[in-house]
């Protein structure tokens, strides 16, 4: 599945993770001293779209859903952030409010860099200027593909490629693919991501239950039949 691996990686992932990975060790350092983390219990808010950032957030460990809410209170997660991701950045660089909401999912470590740190690294790093130059553009075109996927897909064929990228996230750490992975998701989230009614999600996931494509545990996931998916998904 490795070409699969790079596939859903490229076009439905965004890469924030690696712009820690690739700083030089000194500005890592400098961010490292004034970075203050703590503890998320599930479903606490980090940040509310439409409030001013005050600095950026670093998943440290966890999950957490990035959402639009609607007027009606409904709520539209575009976006799962992994471990790794770097959070709130794209207000605090463009000076305006928050376009949208993020919460974490699970119990999470998340840690936090005051606006004027993060601004004075970024001024004087050129490296982490491109990066985040790079990183921004490449998350245009993950919105893109979630767009394509929402107008030119079926609310089926949706959710068997939405199965296969949150199989990718909540993928174990050793990165095995093919091993049965926990898939931590509400049915609400999970219809709100696929784009359908939660009780259409809920037959859909019994059709797929009944057919051996996975299998289910009260909220959690697992997918038996990888290939189906990928069948479903026409990918």
């Amino acid at each position: 599945m490795k070409v699969l691996d790079k596939f859903l990686f490229e076009k439905f992932t965004f890469n924030s993770n690696s712009i820690f990975n690739e700083l030089p060790e000194s500005e890592l350092d400098f961010l490292n001293a004034n970075v203050k983390t703590r503890l998320y219990k599930k479903r606490q808010v980090i940040f509310y779209e439409e409030s001013y950032p005050i600095g950026v957030y670093y998943n440290k460990q966890g999950f957490v859903k990035k959402y639009k809410t609607g007027k009606d209170g409904k709520e539209q997660v575009f976006y799962i952030s992994k471990t790794g991701d770097l959070l709130g950045y794209h207000a605090l660089l463009s000076n305006e409010c928050y376009f949208d909401s993020a919460a974490v999912m699970e119990d999470s470590i998340i840690s936090f860099i005051p606006k004027d740190i993060f601004l004075a690294t970024v001024e004087k790093s050129e490296i982490l200027s491109k990066l985040l130059l790079k990183n921004i553009s490449h998350e245009f075109g993950v919105l893109i593909n979630n767009l394509t996927i929402i107008s030119q897909m079926s609310v089926r064929e949706r959710l068997a490629l939405n199965l296969l990228i949150l199989k990718d996230k909540f993928k174990d750490a050793n990165g095995t693919y093919d091993k049965k992975t926990e898939i931590k998701i509400s049915r609400d989230d999970l219809a709100s991501m696929v784009g359908t009614a939660t009780e259409n999600l809920v037959r859909l996931l019994s059709e797929f239950k009944e057919s051996g494509i996975i299998e289910t545990n009260g909220k959690v996931i697992l997918i038996n039949n990888v290939n189906e998916l990928v069948k479903i998904s026409r990918f």
